[in-house]
């Protein structure tokens, strides 16, 4: 059971070269920024799993005054073996402010969004977070009118 857990369902991702995207303030639409050394895993079982790693010479200064923040991020643990991401640091660096949110995508799944975080030297982290639909939709809760619809969950409008 614990190999499953750790190992089995994961899978190693391939960079694409459009693989680390913000939502732009201005637009509003996604827009790629520069990234190297781009690492990430994903998992079918769970929206929740995928996590990613690069680096960037982009500074908190642009990204702030470029891409939409994101409040109150934390990581979720990695499996061990993927030891670009480190949640506890990287939940650290949040923290005291030596790294910053952004979001990448809303809805990636249906209450899902995915985040990156980028620290003052260029580390950069992905992950994706339930928002407050998903975080409704999951514990039951109703999700009420501000949520989209999702036809897989009964009595979801």
């Amino acid at each position: 059971m614990y190999y499953l857990q750790v190992y089995a369902f994961y899978d190693e991702i391939v960079a694409t070269g459009d693989d680390v995207h913000l939502v732009s303030f201005v637009s509003g639409e996604l827009e790629p920024i520069l990234y190297e050394n781009f690492q990430a895993i994903d998992a079918d079982s769970s929206p929740i799993r995928y996590r990613a790693c690069f680096t960037t010479d982009m500074n908190h200064s642009l990204l702030t005054e470029t891409y939409v923040p994101v409040e109150n991020a934390q990581p979720r643990i990695a499996p061990a073996w993927f030891d670009c991401f480190d949640a506890d640091a990287i939940g650290a660096e949040l923290n005291v402010g030596t790294a910053l949110t952004f979001l990448s995508e809303k809805n990636i799944a249906y209450g899902v969004d995915r985040v990156v975080a980028v620290t003052e030297d260029g580390r950069g982290y992905i992950w994706h977070e339930l928002n407050d639909c998903g975080a409704k939709a999951y514990d039951g809760s109703p999700t009420g009118e501000s949520c989209p619809p999702r036809d897989d969950i009964e009595g979801n409008n």
